[in-house]
């Protein structure tokens, strides 16, 4: 059974805005797998004391037949970004490779090399 969106703000004030881009990406992922039961979204300012200005994350996480698929948008290093129109066009670009990765192997479409297909 399908679930609706949950989106969660933390450390930061919920924005319509935001919460307007979150739920475009979000549709845009049943096109990828359209078997999608449930949809989380957290959108939050970690408290790093030591940087300047806000860095934001934004987490991702999809629970499909069988498996729970969660990503992140930090960027290398542990840092979040410094816009969170960024922050959540990362975390959906993520979570869209990851379910179509997903969706491959549902499908039993991963390629099987030839040495790989001789063992037992």
């Amino acid at each position: 059974m399908r679930q609706p969106l949950q989106i969660a703000f933390r450390n930061i004030d919920p924005s319509p805005a935001l919460e307007h881009s979150i739920r475009e990406h979000a549709d845009k992922l049943d096109r990828y797998f359209g078997n999608i039961l449930s949809k989380r979204v957290v959108c939050e300012v970690p408290h790093r004391h030591q940087h300047q200005g806000k860095q934001y994350t934004v987490q991702v996480a999809l629970t499909v037949p069988g498996e729970e698929l969660v990503v992140r948008s930090d960027k290398s290093g542990g840092h979040g970004h410094e816009s969170a129109d960024a922050a959540i066009r990362d975390a959906f670009d993520a979570a869209r490779r990851t379910l179509e990765r997903f969706a491959e192997r549902h499908r039993h479409e991963v390629k099987v090399h030839a040495s790989d297909a001789a063992l037992p």
